[in-house]
């Protein structure tokens, strides 16, 4: 028998881009999305498309995922991001995996797009994290940016990815950074707030192959220096 599913959302002011979201995890039991305040149409798109819309104030990104998780009816979790979007292929995978999971949890690969174009190179791809898990056996570290969820038991990968619809601009990316940067706690050090940004930009265009990317990818290894000198100087 298979195992039902709640694909779980947070969102806040997404009414560009919940309604493909929400569609993309139609073919589960369960859509939930937790918003913790929208003032533009999130939450009435959301429920026009059948998905069940909650409230939370705003928690930090890794407490407010979890909090999702535990307001889902079924034990079984995939957790979208409002810019993500699961591909035809990946949910045919998951209800697949669902029918028998061998695991407690399914890293899934993500195809990034960067001011118009998917990017294949740069580290960015194929960008795996656990999306698909057991929330009996899981759940989200409470850290303030880049969370993940911790297992207590076995993963495998899934074969398919989502598609996530990262920046539009460049301005954007780079304005992203900046707040992530000021979120990362990391202690000031001039030494690394100037040696790092270089090995930065080298790893990405040079050895991740940045380069074949063209122009998006000097752009990308280029603001991701940027970010590594925010983080350890401002």
């Amino acid at each position: 028998m298979s195992h039902q599913l709640s694909v779980v959302i947070i969102s806040k002011n997404e009414e560009k881009f919940i309604a493909d979201a929400v569609k993309s995890a139609s073919f589960a039991n369960e859509v939930l999305v937790l918003d913790s305040g929208s003032t533009d149409e999130t939450c009435s798109i959301a429920r026009n498309l059948g998905a069940k819309v909650m409230h939370q104030d705003w928690l930090g990104f890794g407490p407010q995922k979890n909090k999702a998780v535990e307001l889902a009816k079924n034990d079984w979790v995939f957790v979208l991001d409002s810019d993500e979007r699961i591909t035809l292929e990946l949910q045919s995978e998951i209800l697949s995996t669902l029918k028998n999971p061998t695991t407690d949890g399914y890293h899934v690969a993500r195809l990034n797009k960067f001011f118009g174009k998917n990017i294949r190179h740069c580290g960015l791809y194929p960008d795996y994290s656990i999306r698909l898990f057991n929330r009996c056996k899981g759940k989200f570290n409470e850290v303030s940016v880049h969370e993940s969820v911790q297992i207590k038991g076995a993963t495998a990968k899934l074969k398919n990815h989502m598609l996530h619809l990262a920046f539009d601009t460049v301005e954007e990316f780079s304005n992203k950074q900046r707040k992530y940067a000021a979120l990362s706690q990391k202690k000031k050090s001039l030494i690394k707030a100037f040696v790092s940004p270089i090995w930065t930009f080298v790893k990405i265009y040079i050895f991740r192959l940045g380069f074949v990317e063209g122009w998006h990818g000097f752009i990308i290894a280029k603001v991701y220096a940027q970010y590594t000198f925010w983080k350890y100087f401002e």
